[in-house]
């Protein structure tokens, strides 16, 4: 949904979201490693339980979904190669719209898992609680938002979500999800806002929702239009860890920042 190749095909009238796919694997170390290479339609072989995109491949088999990567990172070339194994507690089958008219839809597939890494390039095993989602839509992102910022914490009694947008036609929206270990979903109300200090090379602004006045631990991406970050916070009475993100749709659309895109994500024509 990144993809500056993708926009200017649409641009054009020409924009089949199969001709634009990519793995995108991320090594948060020393040093860090992104790779995002985009690839056509003849490089993708999809079914119901795989996807394949060039090297890459993703497997289902019912209890767990296997990611086998094989990529080269950008712009200074190093290999990612190796297996991730993402084993949810249970999934939630739930769907939201995240726009009044239904153009975009979030799901929190599995919000408690158990991830393990194994990396023969570089060398590297990890395993601890992870997440997996899925976003969808039938627009693009930057023509029905002008911002949002989504935080996952993994807690006592399973995950909790925050996932707020500022949208550009009616009105903001908040969701605060609490999930089980079981995969049940529960709403409730969402806490204050609680502003995070931009991002320190970007700038880009940081919200999110808290019990308490939440602090920054770590800043993972900093980018013109997107940051990642580790953040300290309280929700539902319980001090968490949590991954939080902030997405700016009206500095990514700009011409400069799409300008800048292609050194981050490389195309295989």
């Amino acid at each position: 949904m990144f993809s500056p190749f993708y926009k200017w095909s649409r641009q054009r009238g020409s924009g089949d979201p199969l001709q634009f796919c990519a793995l995108n694997a991320v090594l948060y170390g020393r040093p860090k490693r992104w790779a995002m290479t985009e690839r056509g339609a003849g490089a993708v072989d999809r079914g119901p339980r795989h996807l394949a995109i060039g090297p890459s491949a993703l497997r289902w088999d019912g209890d767990t979904l296997t990611i086998d990567i094989d990529e080269v990172t950008a712009p200074l070339p190093s290999r990612i190669r190796g297996t991730v194994r993402v084993r949810p507690s249970a999934v939630t089958g739930r769907r939201f719209n995240l726009d009044a008219a239904g153009r975009h839809r979030w799901s929190p597939i599995a919000p408690v898992s158990r991830v393990e890494v194994a990396l023969s390039h570089p060398a590297l095993r990890w395993s601890g609680p992870g997440y997996l989602d899925t976003n969808e839509g039938d627009a693009a992102l930057e023509d029905d938002f002008v911002e949002w910022d989504w935080c996952r914490a993994p807690m006592r009694h399973g995950a909790t979500i925050l996932y707020n947008a500022t949208r550009r036609v009616g009105g903001d929206q908040s969701l605060a999800l609490r999930v089980g270990r079981d995969g049940a979903v529960e709403t409730f109300s969402p806490p204050p806002p609680a502003v995070l200090p931009p991002t320190r090379l970007w700038r880009v602004p940081r919200v999110t929702r808290a019990d308490g006045v939440p602090t920054v631990r770590q800043t993972l991406e900093d980018t013109p239009f997107y940051s990642r970050s580790v953040i300290e916070t309280r929700l539902l009475g319980e001090p968490v860890t949590a991954v939080h993100e902030s997405l700016s749709l009206d500095r990514f659309r700009t011409p400069w920042v799409q300008a800048m895109l292609p050194f981050r994500i490389p195309r295989r024509w």
